[in-house]
């Protein structure tokens, strides 16, 4: 799916789009989530977009993708995915078994923590949630961490789209290469504004 034939989605379905693109660039990563987020966010100052309309879409679909994928871990074990990829899907996912070896490593690296981890890393953020239903992880916690850390990947590119205005094209080059910073400098602030408020209701 080209540049164009996403934006056109987006721009004829709105939050549907959004939401319907996100799910689909959870199970299918060739799609890529930093274009359909920023540019969401530009529409956001063009259109009856609302930003957490935005935000909320693209956090319900990429919460589908990955339960889609959760439970396509569960009913198959690693040799069955495997097996699967080698063939003709994947050619038409273009995905690669050796991708689902890497996801299933960082997941016994990281543990229950690589769900929302892997949120934020190209490939692994769509993959992940199949070593985690592979291993039988609690669908309650893969859930939380989940939706955590999709809300937080949505919400930095979304406003980065709708604060970055008709130059989003020109800036979403910078942030495919700067995007874990962003992301990181986004998380440390808002723990430390979350800090500051509780610390004033204290006092």
């Amino acid at each position: 799916m080209d540049q164009q034939t996403i934006i056109d989605f987006i721009n004829a379905y709105g939050y549907l789009g959004v939401a319907g693109l996100i799910a689909i660039e959870t199970i299918f990563p060739p799609i890529p989530s930093e274009l359909v987020l920023t540019f969401t966010g530009y529409l956001t100052t063009t259109s009856q977009l609302s930003i957490w309309g935005a935000i909320v879409a693209a956090t319900l679909g990429a919460y589908i993708g990955a339960v889609v994928l959760y439970w396509l871990g569960r009913l198959l074990n690693a040799e069955q995915i495997e097996r699967w990829l080698a063939g003709r899907w994947g050619k038409i996912l273009h995905l690669k078994a050796s991708d689902v070896a890497k996801a299933e490593a960082y997941f016994r690296r990281k543990g229950g923590w690589a769900v929302f981890l892997g949120r934020f890393v190209p490939v692994v953020r769509s993959l992940i949630s199949l070593p985690a239903g592979m291993v039988k992880y609690p669908f309650a916690k893969f859930s939380w961490l989940t939706l955590s850390g999709t809300l937080i990947w949505n919400t930095v590119l979304i406003l980065v789209g709708h604060y970055a205005g008709q130059a989003w094209p020109t800036i979403l080059a910078i942030v495919e290469d700067w995007l874990i910073v962003i992301v990181v400098v986004v998380m440390i602030s808002g723990l430390i504004w979350l800090g500051y408020k509780y610390k004033k209701q204290r006092s």
